[in-house]
């Protein structure tokens, strides 16, 4: 037997387990507030994982934007069949779209908070400050504490190198910041050149330091040397963790790609809301 379109067309508003078209409608509208609801705080949590300032709040922030995401996720998943039922071919397209920019969307945003949760120029400028200044104080303290080996000939000359060789030191924690905030290959390269200069004077100033100075001042100078090494491993560090860029990169994409898929996935979202608004007035009798 034939079955007229009119019939299925019945059956299908009939709805599942029973239930209404007007509950069905209602509960798509339900749905589909909730999914913008979600998806706000997808896009809220990445923000605040990307902008957090401690691995720990970045790990939470992150672990909010995965859970809210996936909720999204469940929301579409349970919308479709009901609009399939309903026969509602725009809302069902409107939602298609959504799917096709959300699976972009969330692709982008898993690439973001990983790179969000590393948190690398945030641990590069927490070295900075901590433990390469604290080096570089100490290598200060120590050249400050050399004693001259003849003050009236080599006075002048252990000063004017002991601040050629803090000079140098100073030079690289200056560049340290900027390197930090660069997002730029070529420019960290030339930051890291001129801290290579530096580190180079530094030596010289040390090693030339070694004549002049009297034997009680010998382990003021081996303790000049220690910190300089403790320095200058720690800018390696620096560097290596700079270079990562994390905190930078998971930034510029927050604010360039994602943005507008952002928008678009909430462009989709707005035109199903309002279609199924319409609905409400002539879709259900």
């Amino acid at each position: 037997m034939k079955i007229s379109a009119a019939i299925i067309t019945m059956v299908a508003l009939a709805g599942c387990h029973g239930t209404s078209a007007i509950e069905r409608l209602s509960e798509a509208r339900a749905l589909t507030a909730d999914l913008q609801v979600q998806f706000t705080k997808a896009a809220d949590a990445a923000n605040k994982a990307v902008m957090a300032d401690t691995d720990e709040a970045s790990t939470v922030f992150a672990q909010e934007a995965v859970r809210a995401s996936e909720a999204v996720a469940r929301d579409a998943g349970t919308l479709k069949p009901i609009l399939d039922g309903l026969g509602y071919a725009e809302e069902t397209r409107l939602l298609e779209e959504f799917g096709r920019r959300f699976a972009d969307y969330r692709a982008l945003d898993r690439t973001i908070l990983e790179l969000a949760v590393e948190n690398t120029n945030l641990k590069a400028q927490r070295l900075s400050f901590g433990a390469a200044a604290e080096a570089a104080d100490a290598f200060r303290d120590a050249l400050q504490a050399l004693v001259p080996a003849e003050p009236a000939k080599d006075s002048w000359r252990v000063k004017a190198l002991a601040a050629t060789a803090v000079s140098s030191v100073r030079e690289i924690q200056a560049l340290q910041a900027p390197h930090i905030a660069e997002a730029d290959d070529a420019q960290m390269t030339r930051f890291e050149a001129r801290m290579d200069a530096a580190k180079s004077e530094a030596r010289r100033a040390l090693e030339a330091l070694g004549p002049l100075v009297q034997p009680v001042s010998r382990k003021e100078l081996a303790a000049a040397g220690g910190a300089l090494d403790r320095f200058l491993t720690t800018n390696a560090e620096i560097m290596a963790l700079s270079r990562r860029n994390t905190n930078v990169r998971s930034l510029a994409l927050s604010l360039n790609q994602k943005g507008t898929l952002t928008s678009a996935c909430e462009e989709s979202l707005r035109a199903l809301r309002d279609a199924l608004a319409k609905r409400e007035l002539s879709g259900t009798r």
